[in-house]
């Protein structure tokens, strides 16, 4: 089975190296290739045995599953230009959430599904988003929920929560280390810690708080009610929490789905335009 990667910026060389890295595709079952070929070759010398292609239009020629890691503007003329050497036995992949495997479909003879990566799918962990289009035959179904499982946990969603799962998702790695870099930067503010510590204190933290939830230990609710002593400090800690943070994540998500929308016009007038 020969995969294509049609871009090769952040997270194209996310999956790309996941893939190999996870075993979940030799080196030499991919095929990859970027605007500038420059950084194609630097993936092909960390992990020789991956082909380089010098357009495309060679991707389309030879790869039956293409993932199409590039921006939601330049999905519609990539797929309207290659689309006279794609077949009905190929899958198109989009990565990016304006996309869906629907739009896809409607300018393309391909089979077709969106696979939403997170950065920590990196660690071979995390959650990769799915939605298959209503050509995708169960055959790609399996080999994309496979390939995904061995870098994530893959989870199907329909296409009204498209943009909150990828806020929780993909986003989210962002927000929070945002926030725990806030936390950090106030404890060396208000106290003696240093930087380094602060940040390697926090690192631990949240590293062994997703292996506390990840093994079943506890939930959310449960973890905080397990370290919220009745009158003691961390109670005291919350109680600031529940009075600042406000409406801070209601507002956060009414801006990424403002954005959203945004991108899902300008998007929707390309294909628009194609029929």
């Amino acid at each position: 089975m020969n995969i294509g990667f049609i871009g090769t910026g952040n997270m194209g060389r996310i999956l790309i190296e996941a893939f190999v890295e996870s075993a979940a595709v030799k080196p030499r079952e991919i095929h990859i290739t970027n605007r500038t070929l420059e950084k194609a070759h630097h993936i092909q010398s960390q992990f020789p045995g991956i082909h380089v292609s010098e357009n495309s239009e060679e991707i389309a020629r030879t790869c039956s599953l293409i993932f199409l890691c590039v921006k939601p503007l330049d999905l519609h003329p990539l797929v309207t230009r290659l689309s006279p050497q794609l077949t009905k036995d190929q899958c198109l992949i989009s990565i990016t959430s304006p996309v869906s495997a629907n739009l896809l479909e409607s300018i393309s003879p391909c089979q077709t599904a969106r696979v939403i990566p997170s950065i920590t799918n990196r660690a071979l962990s995390g959650i990769s988003l799915i939605t298959f289009g209503k050509t995708c035959s169960e055959e790609n179904r399996a080999k994309i929920l496979q390939l995904c499982a061995q870098i994530s946990e893959p989870v199907l969603i329909e296409e009204d929560v498209t943009r909150v799962a990828s806020d929780i998702v993909s986003c989210g790695p962002a927000f929070f280390s945002y926030l725990l870099q806030r936390f950090t930067d106030a404890a060396v503010q208000e106290t003696q810690i240093s930087r380094e510590m602060a940040e390697q204190l926090a690192a631990g933290m949240i590293t062994g708080m997703g292996k506390l939830i990840e093994t079943g230990h506890y939930t959310l609710p449960g973890l905080q009610k397990k370290v919220c002593v009745k009158g003691g400090v961390t109670g005291e800690g919350i109680g600031i929490l529940e009075k600042e943070l406000g409406n801070v994540f209601e507002h956060l998500f009414r801006k990424t789905h403002e954005k959203f929308d945004e991108d899902l016009s300008l998007v929707g007038d390309q294909f628009r335009s194609h029929h």
